[in-house]
């Protein structure tokens, strides 16, 4: 039993490298060592059990899968809280002594704008979220998206065009002033 954990994780540290690249895309870069450190828990306990016949295809299913719950479930914790603020309950941020209710003119604008930027692409979301939330730099972004600045712009300048076509098409749906 001992030799057959010996070659899953020798297995696993030739190729944690390519489970953090298969990884990268789809968690924050800051998730991508718990990803795959669940990986490899995941992979022993099933080599344990007899359950693998080809460890590196497992490994990276496995990681993928992993990966791919964790965004489901952050995507999840997203919508939670806008809908808070959406149904009454976030209603305190909004109070008229808040910084917030200068920066958003309703609750349903803010409504509107937080369905349009969960309709971008993940990468261009997260690019737009850093940039416009958060106020990091191009620089910024790109370090910790692991892209390039000018990739960083493209993302952002396609974020602002598609909100704001979304938006206009939802004006013209409800009928109200674009």
């Amino acid at each position: 039993m001992s030799d057959k954990n010996d070659d899953l994780t020798r297995e696993f540290l030739a190729t944690s490298g390519g489970l953090e690249r298969a990884v990268r895309r789809i968690v924050p870069p800051g998730d991508v060592e718990d990803v795959v450190q669940e990986t490899y828990v995941r992979a022993y306990q099933a080599n344990v059990s007899g359950e693998i016949r080809s460890p590196r295809s497992f490994m990276y299913r496995t990681a993928v899968n992993i990966a791919l719950n964790h965004a489901n479930k952050a995507e999840t914790r997203l919508s939670e809280s806008l809908e808070a603020i959406g149904d009454g309950r976030g209603e305190a941020l909004f109070s008229p002594g808040s910084n917030t209710l200068e920066r958003v003119c309703s609750l349903e604008d803010f409504a509107f704008f937080c369905e349009a930027v969960r309709s971008l692409p993940l990468q261009c979301r997260r690019a737009f979220v850093l940039k416009k939330v958060y106020g990091f730099s191009y620089s910024e972004i790109a370090q910790k998206l692991e892209i390039s600045e000018k990739t960083v712009e493209k993302h952002i300048s396609k974020g602002l065009v598609r909100c704001r076509s979304y938006l206009l098409n939802k004006d013209n749906q409800d009928g109200g002033p674009a």
